[in-house]
């Protein structure tokens, strides 16, 4: 079931958004709500499913991640054990932070973090192309980071 949003709720997200850190006070302030109306409305949104988590949002150069890609991964395979054999070996890897399902010519996009060029060519030997109906990856180094965690406007 899909929440219908009115003008209050897309402020209350757009501000959360940009700082989920403020106070319960502070953000009703802004909204023009009390505390409590605010509090139960951000409580709607999150049962609801629009809100699905808060976080911090973190720097990858800061936490020595400096190598960052985009790898286009073409399956050989389509079989239902290769696929969840690559879903859950891509879950649990910490060099990729995101993963999608995609039309054209691949078949899965996948951003990968790791300290430097070196680390990149490990994760590739030893997991990526160990893993069973892998039949290629394209690399495609992110030379400058352009746009990132915008906020959906809702």
């Amino acid at each position: 079931m899909t929440l219908k949003l009115d003008e209050r709720d897309r402020r209350i997200l757009t501000l959360l958004q940009e700082d989920c850190r403020m106070s319960n006070a502070d953000l009703a302030e802004a909204v023009g709500m009390s505390p409590s109306a605010f509090w139960r409305r951000v409580r709607a949104l999150e049962d609801a499913g629009v809100i699905a988590r808060y976080g911090a949002v973190v720097v990858p150069k800061a936490m020595g991640l400096s190598f960052e890609a985009l790898v286009q991964v073409n399956l050989t395979r389509h079989a239902p054990e290769h696929l969840t054999e690559f879903i859950r070996a891509v879950e649990s890897n910490p060099h990729v932070v995101e993963c999608y399902a995609t039309t054209g010519q691949a078949d899965y996009h996948l951003r990968v973090l790791a300290p430097d060029l070196e680390a990149y060519n490990q994760f590739l030997e030893r997991f990526l192309f160990r893993l069973a109906g892998v039949a290629s990856a394209q690399t495609h180094v992110i030379l400058k980071t352009i746009k990132r965690d915008t906020p959906v406007v809702p």
